[in-house]
């Protein structure tokens, strides 16, 4: 397309281009750099497009091929049922299920179809956030061009930044209803703002850590109650520094603190009902559970789709590309996730070295008598225990302990940082040194490396933002086009 389309066209891309910024813009910070695309048709007639500004969707040009342009019956063979075809109205779509991709949209009066994508993160507790935030957009861009320019505010943009407590929000809902109904008295809102102010108020110092179960009055008869507060003597869920204190009698246990959504109604213990809200309360950092799924997590003040655990992507990765059969290769990296994940809830700064050379190499530190093997439990407690010595760990590709307290040299290379420690820079100069080694660093405030070959290869590829005063969208032929060159 060119720039000297009409002035409807223009208007479209503006309200498009505000809207993508916006997402793209929430959901970094949610869940991490991330791109954003759509595709989209105008009116049933009108030519597909496709938007994608950093080349989120490529890889996938022979489905989209396949979906959007091969076999266009699904569709084009549609029509808006009469009360939903007026302004105001939408028909979702659902997730295309595109690998890696997170897809969410819908079909309205103003905009025939419209499927926004973003990228599916490795360490997201749940995507039905992030799909409430895309079909949002698709709302919202319906709804500007429905307006159109004389009436267009801007402000998509803008609310889709900060849209974060309130996917979280429609998630919860979307879930309450199909449980328990329409007619409900639990008030999301003010249960999302008790469970930050409860997350940023420490007692004597420490963050609060323990659970906090939110349910419906009608469900409170099912709950086994420890101990229940009399109704004229409730404390109120708003003064956060008395759940704060209540929070203590739950701490590192299996109890719960029960809320209404408005009181402290009791303690309970033991089975949940069938729909209920729980804050998992961890210190600096906690997760919200719809039951005993996760729903998202909280940090700071804000809600994230982060489950604050390394998935460790990149070792099974490379652990299968080794030249080692799979079950051990199966059982290696589930061996050095637990002491990863063990490091983590600790707190603990430490670094593993996974050596996959026949015969392991030579790395100056504690060395054992015989290789402890890791498979049994009584050597693997022990291991976890040395996480919390000084130096690394030193695994062998047989997942045997080799050594500990073991210092990692090399020489200076390029590509180091010195803001990332000594960790960090001591594993960049072995790993060059070695290429059949891996080295996972863990922080103690949670971050984690993987580094093969003097180079982190967990390292998250930041998107820098691209001006959109320029961009438009392309025709889907055209864009298919673009990829074959």
């Amino acid at each position: 397309m060119t720039e000297n389309k009409p002035n409807a066209f223009r208007f479209v891309c503006q309200c498009l281009n505000d809207t993508m910024d916006g997402v793209r813009d929430g959901l970094s910070h949610f869940s991490g750099a991330s791109r954003v695309a759509t595709i989209l048709i105008l009116k049933p007639e009108d030519t597909v497009y496709v938007h994608d500004p950093q080349n989120l969707l490529r890889g996938h040009e022979p489905k989209l091929k396949e979906l959007y342009l091969d076999n266009q019956s699904w569709l084009m063979n549609y029509s808006l049922p009469a009360y939903q075809s007026r302004f105001g109205h939408m028909v979702s779509e659902k997730n295309l299920q595109l690998a890696g991709l997170i897809s969410q949209g819908g079909r309205s009066q103003p905009v025939f179809y419209q499927m926004w994508f973003t990228e599916h993160h490795p360490d997201m507790c749940s995507i039905s956030p992030t799909e409430r935030w895309l079909e949002h957009a698709a709302w919202r861009l319906s709804h500007d061009l429905a307006n159109e320019s004389e009436l267009y505010t801007g402000i998509s943009g803008s609310f889709l930044r900060e849209y974060a407590t309130h996917a979280v929000r429609d998630c919860i809902v979307d879930h309450m209803n199909v449980t328990l109904g329409w007619d409900t008295q639990l008030r999301i809102y003010p249960t999302l703002d008790a469970v930050l102010q409860i997350s940023r108020t420490r007692e004597e110092g420490a963050w609060p850590r323990g659970k906090l179960l939110f349910a419906e009055q009608r469900t409170l008869g099912g709950l086994a109650f420890l101990a229940r507060f009399p109704e004229k003597d409730t404390p109120l869920l708003e003064n956060a520094k008395h759940v704060r204190k209540l929070l203590i009698a739950v701490e590192n246990s299996t109890r719960y603190l029960i809320s209404d959504g408005r009181h402290i109604v009791g303690i309970g213990d033991g089975a949940l009902p069938d729909f209920c809200v729980m804050a998992d309360f961890r210190g600096q950092y906690g997760y919200l559970n719809i039951g005993q799924q996760p729903v998202c997590s909280f940090s700071g003040g804000t809600f994230l789709s982060t489950t604050f655990r390394a998935k460790l992507v990149q070792v099974e990765e490379a652990l299968l590309e080794s030249d080692l059969d799979s079950d051990t290769s199966s059982v290696l990296f589930q061996t050095v996730s637990q002491l990863v994940h063990h490091a983590e809830k600790k707190r603990i700064g430490c670094t593993l070295v996974v050596d996959l050379n026949w015969t392991p190499v030579y790395i100056a530190g504690q060395k054992l008598d015989r290789p402890l093997d890791l498979k049994a439990p009584y050597f693997f407690d022990l291991a976890r225990s040395l996480l919390s010595v000084d130096g690394a760990l030193h695994i062998s590709r047989d997942i045997h302990l080799v050594g500990f307290a073991c210092l990692l040299d090399g020489q200076a290379m390029p590509g180091e940082d010195r803001a990332r420690g000594a960790r960090f820079n001591s594993a960049l100069r072995f790993t060059a040194a070695h290429p059949s080694v891996l080295v996972i660093v863990v922080s103690a405030d949670r971050p984690v490396s993987i580094i093969q070959e003097g180079v982190e290869i967990s390292a998250q590829c930041q998107y820098s933002p691209v001006p959109t005063c320029n961009q438009l969208p392309l025709a889907l032929a055209d864009w298919l086009g673009q990829g074959d060159r």
